[in-house]
């Protein structure tokens, strides 16, 4: 059976955000930890060795594979910082035309620093997110 590699832990956030070598980067990893906590209202947990989750679900799949992941995270990553959100969520393209400099895939949003997106869009790519995410998987 698949075993999930990203899953909650006692690791402290604060400790691996001062491992982040770029200052810059560090700087930016307190200020979206800030944000964050803040939209969310949930404390930071540290998801794997590198993710910083807020919340948490229980998502299961039409295939059986089930698992539990953060509402919203975000990873101060060496090339770029990686922003989890939710997938399958249709509002979310249309809030990112407004949210600055970023690429994107399935699950992330890739931003070089905070100063390139718009703080406003980024809370409301937060709300939604969590939103879509805890309608579409309702705690039981």
């Amino acid at each position: 059976m698949y075993e999930l590699k990203t899953k909650q832990n006692d690791s402290d956030v604060i400790e691996f955000i001062e491992k982040v070598e770029n200052p810059k980067k560090r700087e930016d990893a307190y200020e979206l930890l800030d944000i964050f906590s803040e939209t969310t209202g949930f404390q930071a947990k540290m998801w794997g060795d590198s993710i910083i989750g807020f919340g948490s679900y229980h998502y299961k799949y039409k295939t059986g594979h089930e698992g539990d992941a953060p509402l919203v995270g975000f990873s101060p990553r060496k090339s770029k910082i990686s922003l989890y959100f939710a997938t399958g969520d249709s509002q979310r393209d249309a809030l990112l035309k407004d949210f600055g400099k970023h690429t994107s895939g399935k699950a992330c949003v890739y931003i070089n620093k905070i100063a390139d997106i718009d703080i406003v869009v980024l809370k409301a790519l937060i709300q939604q997110s969590v939103t879509f995410l805890n309608e579409t998987y309702p705690n039981p």
